[in-house]
C-alpha cells in the first residue's frame, strides 16, 4: 500500500505547479476518492455526478463538469452532503485533474481490505500533516493515540449505551483508534453480537471539529474504516447539538496556543470564567462526561501550573473528579508537527474527588524525539505497565502525590518533577536553543495569561495583551 501513497502523494509534487498546495490537493483528492468509492459500491449519487461520467470527460468540460458535480453534491443530505459541504474546485488546468482521476482509478478500492484503504489514506494525511506548517494540530501521533486507548480501554460490552466522543476530533485517530482496538480484542468482532457489531460501527462514536476542512478529512478516515460518526462542525466550546448527552468514555488532544482566544465562552456551566482554551476544555470534559466516564486529555505544560483562572481550574478537577494519572511526554512527541511543544496527557474519571494523582515522567533524561529518531510504541511499554498495575508500585519514574500534598504544598500546581535532569548538567549536551526558546515561550505566554485575565476583571478599557506564541 505504501505504493499507493507513494504515487498519490508524489503527484502533489507536480500539482504545486497549478498552485495547489498539501492541503488542497488532500481536499480534492478526498472528492474524487470518495465518488471512486461510491462508484465501486453502488452507492447512489445524483443523475450526472457519477465517476464514470467524471472519468469519461476531458479538457475544459471535465473542469466545468467537474464544478458542477461538486456543486450538486454539496447540496444532498446525509454523508454525500457532509463531505462535500463547501466544497470547491482548486484546478486550473484540466490535464492534471485528468492525471488524479487517472491515478486514482487504477486502483480497485473496495477489494482491498479495510486495513489497507484506511492505511493509504491515514498515510496521505500523516505526510500532509507533515509538510503542512501548522497541519499537525489535526495529526495526534498515533503511537500516543495507541498508548491512551489501551489505558483507557474503551470497551462498548461495559453498557448498552455505551459511546466515545472527541471534542477537537481533527482526522478522527482517537475515534478511529478506540475501534482498532475494540476490534482486536474482539477478534476483528468475531467475539461481538451482531447487534453490538453494528453498534460499534453506527451508533457508538461521534466528535465536533471547527475546521470544515478538516471534519471532511476526519468523515473521509471515518468512511474508509468503515464506521460512521456523528461529526458535528462547530465550536465544541460553543453550545450545539454536541452539548445534548454525555459520554462514557473521551480522549482528546484540543488546539494549543491562543490563536482564536478572545472572551470567555458564553457557557453557563463553565464554573471558571477564562478566555484559555485549555482550560475551557478541561471544563467542557467535564460536563460532558457521564457520572463515572472517563477522559484522557492532551495537554501543555501550562496548564498545569498557570495561576488564577488555572489554579481554580484543577482545584475544579480534583473535587469533582478523580485525576488519577498524568503522563509527562517526551520532548518532540509532536515531531515533526509541533516539534517544541511540551505536553503531557492527564486521565481522570467523573465523580468522586481525587485522593492521590500518579505521575509518570517519560520527559526527564528521555533522547528528544526526532525525525531520525521517531516516536514507536516502546516508549510507552512502561508507562502501560505502571498505568495498568495493580495494586501500582511507585518506581523511578512513576510516583504517586496525594491530594493534601498538592494542595498545601503545592497550591494546586501540578507541574510535577522529581529526576534531576542531566542534560542541564552535561556541558557537552546542552538542550537545543529550540527547547530553550520554547520554555521561555511557554512562561512568557503563561504570564501574558494572567494579565490578560487581569485586564478582563479591571473593565473593558483594558486592552487584550497579544499573544506570545501562535
Amino acid at each position: 500500500m505504501s505504493d499507493v501513497v507513494g504515487k498519490l502523494w508524489g503527484f502533489c509534487n507536480t500539482l504545486r505547479h497549478d498552485g495547489i498546495n498539501y492541503g488542497d490537493y488532500i481536499e480534492q483528492l478526498t472528492y474524487l476518492l470518495f465518488l471512486k468509492l461510491a462508484d465501486e459500491k453502488g452507492v447512489p449519487v445524483p443523475e450526472g455526478c457519477s465517476w464514470s461520467a467524471l472519468r469519461a470527460k476531458s479538457g475544459t468540460e471535465l473542469l466545468d463538469y467537474y464544478i458542477e458535480v461538486l456543486r450538486t453534491l454539496s447540496r444532498q443530505k446525509g454523508i454525500l452532503g457532509d463531505v462535500f459541504a463547501g466544497s470547491l474546485s482548486k484546478f486550473r488546468e484540466p490535464v492534471n485533474l485528468k492525471k488524479l482521476i487517472g491515478l486514482i482509478d487504477e486502483t480497485e478500492w473496495t477489494v482491498l481490505d479495510v486495513d489497507l484503504k484506511a492505511q493509504a489514506y491515514e498515510g496521505l494525511l500523516q505526510k500532509y500533516a507533515a509538510e503542512q506548517k501548522g497541519a499537525g494540530q489535526y495529526f495526534t501521533p498515533r503511537e500516543a493515540i495507541r498508548c491512551v486507548v489501551r489505558c483507557m480501554k474503551p470497551d462498548i460490552r461495559e453498557s448498552p449505551e455505551f459511546s466515545i466522543h472527541d471534542p477537537a476530533c481533527g482526522t478522527a485517530g482517537f475515534l478511529i483508534g478506540a475501534y482498532e482496538w475494540m476490534m482486536k480484542q474482539t477478534h476483528e468482532g468475531a467475539d461481538l453480537r451482531r447487534e453490538d457489531r453494528e453498534r460499534l460501527q453506527r451508533r457508538t462514536f461521534s466528535g465536533v471539529e471547527i475546521v470544515q476542512d478538516t471534519r471532511r478529512l476526519a468523515l473521509m478516515n471515518l468512511y474508509l474504516h468503515e464506521i460512521e460518526a456523528a461529526i458535528h462542525y462547530g465550536d465544541a466550546l460553543g453550545e450545539g447539538p454536541h452539548m445534548t448527552k454525555q459520554y462514557d468514555c473521551i480522549m482528546t488532544n484540543p488546539p494549543f496556543g491562543t490563536k482564536g482566544a478572545g472572551e470567555a465562552p458564553l457557557r453557563e456551566d463553565f464554573t471558571v470564567k477564562t478566555s484559555n482554551k485549555q482550560l475551557n476544555f478541561v471544563q467542557h470534559l467535564m460536563t460532558v462526561l457521564k457520572p463515572g466516564g472517563r477522559a484522557a486529555i492532551v495537554l501543555p505544560d501550562n496548564v498545569l501550573f498557570e495561576e488564577h483562572s488555572g489554579r481554580e481550574v484543577r482545584k475544579l478537577l480534583l473535587t469533582d473528579c478523580e485525576l488519577h494519572t498524568i503522563l509527562r511526554l517526551p520532548i518532540g512527541t509532536f515531531t515533526p508537527y509541533s516539534p517544541g511543544v511540551k505536553a503531557n496527557i492527564l486521565f481522570f474519571r467523573k465523580g468522586l474527588p481525587t485522593q492521590e494523582v500518579w505521575v509518570y515522567d517519560l520527559r526527564t533524561n528521555v533522547e528528544k524525539i526526532t525525525k531520525g529518531h521517531p516516536l514507536t510504541d516502546d516508549y510507552f511499554k512502561d508507562f502501560e505497565a505502571c498505568y495498568n498495575a495493580k495494586p501500582r508500585v511507585e518506581t523511578n519514574r512513576f510516583r504517586s502525590y496525594t491530594r493534601k500534598y498538592i494542595e498545601e504544598e503545592r497550591d494546586y500546581d501540578l507541574d510535577i518533577t522529581w529526576l534531576i535532569d542531566t542534560t542541564r548538567e552535561d556541558s557537552d549536551n546542552l538542550p537545543d536553543p529550540q527547547d530553550l526558546v520554547s520554555d521561555a515561550l511557554t512562561n512568557l505566554q503563561t504570564a501574558l495569561d494572567a494579565l490578560n485575565e487581569l485586564a478582563g476583571k479591571l473593565g473593558n478599557n483594558s486592552e487584550r495583551v497579544t499573544s506570545a506564541v501562535e
